[in-house]
Formats: C-alpha cells, structure tokens, sequence
C-alpha cells in the first residue's frame, strides 16, 4: 500500500466516525506538500502503518499509554485549577497504547525534518541526547509537571513572548466565520463561565492532522473581555485503523488520569467532541511562535522529560530496565529510517498529490 492507497483508506475510515469537512480536506492535501515537516504532522495514520516494519528493533519496547501523533509542536501551555501556567503535549487525539519507543522515535524524527527545514538549528545528534538524556531522567527521578512558575522560567519566557499577543490572537478569532449547522452548542454552553452567556459559535481551521474533522469555537463577552471553547470531533486513534482494531474510546481518558500532569480543567470530551479553553496563552506553541534567541537542546530536553511524564504512569519499571539494554545510538538510528521513510512518501505526495 502506497501512501496514495493509505490516505484513500484512511479517509474513508475517518468518513465512519464523523463528517469529514472537504474543503478542510483539500487543504490539509495541499498543506501536506509543503514541507517533509507538515507531511510528518499530517499523516500520523500512514506513520504508524509503517512503524512496526521500519523500526522493528525498537518496536518491541514495553508497551504504555501514548501520544502517538507526537512531534516538536505537539506542545502548548494551559492554565491549571491555580491559575498556573503549565507546559507539556498539547494534543492527545491519537492517544493510544504503543511500545514507549514509538513517541520518543516520532519526537526525535520530527526534530530531524525540522532541521532540514531551518525550523530547528542544533544538530540531529545533539537533538537525540537531548530528548534521551530528559526523558531517561525523568524516568529515574519519577517525572514532574512543567508548572511555569517559579520553576522554568526559562521556559515562561519563551511561552510568553511577542508572537503570542493577546490582541492579534483575538483578532484572529473575530475574523473567523459563523458556523451555520453541526456544532455542539450545549456542549460548548456547558463549558462558559455562565451558561446563560449569549455566544457566537465559529468554524474553526487549524492543525494539520486533524483537518477535515468538524471544529468550532464558541465566542461570548464576559467580564468585559472575550472568553472561548473549542470543540473538536473526536474520532478513535488512526491505530485502530491500522490495525483494524487496537484502541478502546477511553485511551484519552486513561492517558490524561495516569499521566505525571497537572490537568487543564477546561479539557473534556463529552458526547464525541474534544472540549478545551483557548487563549492567547492556552494552545499550541509552534517553533515560529518562539523567539529567535532560544536555547534549542533545553527544549528538546524539556520535550523528553514531558514525554516521560505521560508513559511512565504505566508502567515505570519496564521502561527503565528496558531503556538500559538499549545500545547507544539506538534512537538516532530508528529516527533517521523513519525520517527516511517520510522523505519517501513526501516526494511521492509532492509529484502526484491529489486535486494537483
């Protein structure tokens, strides 16, 4: 099966599971020839289709509960019950139960292509002891919340910065159009600080994998200031597509409750819609969100502790025996066949993609 064949497959396998949204579709297909970086972020279904052949000496790794889609802008910040900032994986859709290995390889291939493309500029080698030296000490000491308050604040500047103005983020917002059918209104009412607060209810477009999938945003005043919920169609991990089977619809659940994390209290999924808050400092961080002046290794480093932090409530002990067998050079390996793998079927999708 070729990547065409896989996307065709995959299509009409999320088409069971919800509406697909077309002209978000045609999108996503003509984003994915962007760059091997976006195709990476988009087509997670096709990545774990090929995994278990191409990483075969890793994929026998003890299994955990995982991100799956996990990549270097798969993290964001989110206000806890507190009013905390906290860091970690900001997308969990795909989660699902995999050897531990297939995160810390996604992490470190998506690292690779982001080199490639001048997104990231450290080296593939210094990029795979970052991620492996954070994650295995984690691992050792535990885990912990990245809670960016006193701690971290190396980390708050680099979320908290310019290119995360509230007053631009806003804008986007208002600019959004009107949804006219399909959104969750109760749901989303459920979620305001009063639920008697009049809101607008937008489409929303954004992500890269998720495209086609029904989004909206609810918009309401409160407080004299603008407040908004997201809800995102849930849909099984692209796993059960793959394997015909393998995830069970409380992955996400299970993920979230088991996992070293200070919960987001506003995340929920209630009758299959992905609920969560979004503010200017509550979403996703992408590497063109951040400053220029950054220290790359420490993020990375940071990205391998987080990663822990959500396998090792698992299974803890497995992970550590199993990470002290592991030769050196083992991640870098497995990432590069895999980075191999994406560059292959980026050029295919790039030459043939369809509606070109």
């Amino acid at each position: 099966m070729d990547i065409f064949e896989a996307t065709r497959s995959y299509e009409s396998w999320l088409g069971r599971h919800t509406p697909i949204v077309r002209p978000d579709l045609r999108l996503k297909h003509g984003r994915l020839a962007e760059n091997p970086f976006v195709f990476l972020r988009g087509t997670f279904y096709r990545w774990i289709q090929q995994w278990p052949a191409v990483c075969a000496k890793v994929a026998d790794a003890p299994a955990v509960l995982s991100v799956g889609d996990l990549h270097v802008e798969n993290f964001g910040t989110w206000r806890d019950v507190e009013g905390r900032l906290v860091w970690g994986v900001n997308d969990v859709d795909e989660a699902c139960r995999l050897p531990y290995s297939q995160d810390l390889v996604r992490l470190a291939a998506s690292a690779f292509l982001a080199i490639e493309s001048h997104r990231l500029h450290v080296s593939a080698r210094d990029a795979c002891e970052a991620i492996l030296e954070g994650y295995a000490t984690s691992c050792e000491q535990g885990g912990r919340p990245v809670v960016l308050a006193e701690h971290h604040r190396w980390l708050r500047r680099l979320a908290l910065n310019e290119l995360r103005d509230p007053v631009e983020f806003w804008k986007r917002l208002l600019t959004l159009r009107p949804a006219k059918t399909g959104a969750p209104r109760n749901a989303l009412r459920s979620t305001l600080p009063d639920p008697k607060l009049p809101f607008r209810v937008m489409r929303r477009v954004a992500g890269v994998g998720s495209l086609g999938r029904p989004r909206f945003v609810a918009l309401a005043e409160w407080g004299d200031g603008l407040v908004a919920r997201e809800a995102k169609a849930a849909v099984p991990s692209a796993l059960a597509w793959a394997r015909r089977g393998g995830t069970r619809a409380t992955d996400v659940a299970r993920f979230l409750k088991q996992a070293i994390r200070v919960p987001d209290p506003f995340f929920a999924i209630r009758s299959g819609w992905i609920l969560r808050r979004l503010a200017p400092d509550c979403s996703r961080i992408e590497l063109g969100d951040l400053p220029g002046q950054r220290d790359e290794q420490k993020l990375l480093r940071a990205m391998g502790w987080e990663t822990a932090n959500v396998h090792i409530g698992t299974n803890r002990a497995a992970i550590r025996a199993d990470l002290r067998r592991r030769p050196r050079r083992w991640l870098a390996e497995a990432a590069l066949r895999m980075t191999d793998a994406v560059n292959k079927d980026w050029r295919a999708w790039e030459r043939g993609r369809p509606g070109r």
